[in-house]
């Protein structure tokens, strides 16, 4: 799913499903000690993945433990070695995570659902004024994809971009995605001052999505620009 979408500088790694028994370090399983078997299956799994993915840029494994500070899904996220950016994510089914080395890549966010739709309540909570008549039209045009769900995947995606770079909370209201069903990608305007990357305030992020094997992934990178990198 994530193969492919995102650039060569980004490594992944994906399991369709999960792995039980998973060997933690120390700090690792201290963080899931009281956690219900389910819990520490997916929080095995997606380190699994982690280790994977850091391999491929010659990371060696360390133990990645959750910050433990912030909203909820700051606490969740790990705290990445030195040097490197990314972003995990699971569902049922799948799990999957990304990572760059910092010197390409600023900061980047990969979000996977379950192809199905959100209820009501959780579309409005989600959704802003515009983007109801989007979804609506991609909806009656691309019957195939649930796009309420794609759009919460690309706003998790966002904010998992976005935090790191920022420190803040950037709620569902704060940012305004415009899929584009053709391409495979979506644009994220923002409704607040975003971060600055070498120098420049970006007011938008960019993304990538695809549908498939019943799920949604989505995926966004903010990379260095080429005149701020090192060599």
């Amino acid at each position: 799913m994530l193969e492919g979408l995102l650039p060569e500088a980004v490594a992944v790694a994906e399991l369709f499903g999960s792995v039980a028994g998973v060997e933690l370090f120390e700090q690792e399983a201290e963080a899931v000690a009281g956690a219900a078997e389910q819990r520490r299956r997916e929080f095995g799994s997606v380190r699994l993945c982690a280790r994977r993915a850091l391999a491929r840029l010659g990371v060696e494994p360390r133990p990645l433990v959750p910050r433990g500070s912030g909203p909820e899904w700051a606490r969740r996220a790990p705290r990445w070695p030195e040097g490197v950016v990314g972003s995990m994510t699971h569902c049922a089914g799948y799990h999957a995570a990304a990572v760059a080395l910092a010197e390409s890549v600023a900061a980047l966010g990969v979000d996977g659902e379950p192809d199905e739709p959100l209820s009501d309540d959780v579309r409005r909570l989600i959704t802003l004024p515009e983007e109801r008549p989007v979804l609506q039209r991609l909806g009656a045009a691309h019957p195939g994809v649930h796009w309420d769900r794609l759009l919460f995947s690309a706003k998790e995606s966002v904010y998992k971009a976005w935090f790191p770079l920022t420190g803040r909370w950037l709620d569902f209201d704060q940012c305004a995605i415009t899929p584009d069903p053709d391409h495979g990608t979506f644009t994220a305007a923002l409704k607040v001052p975003g971060p600055v990357v070498g120098g420049v305030r970006l007011d938008r992020f960019d993304g990538r999505w695809r549908a498939g094997h019943g799920l949604l992934v989505t995926a966004v990178v903010i990379p260095v620009p080429t005149s701020e990198r090192g060599g």
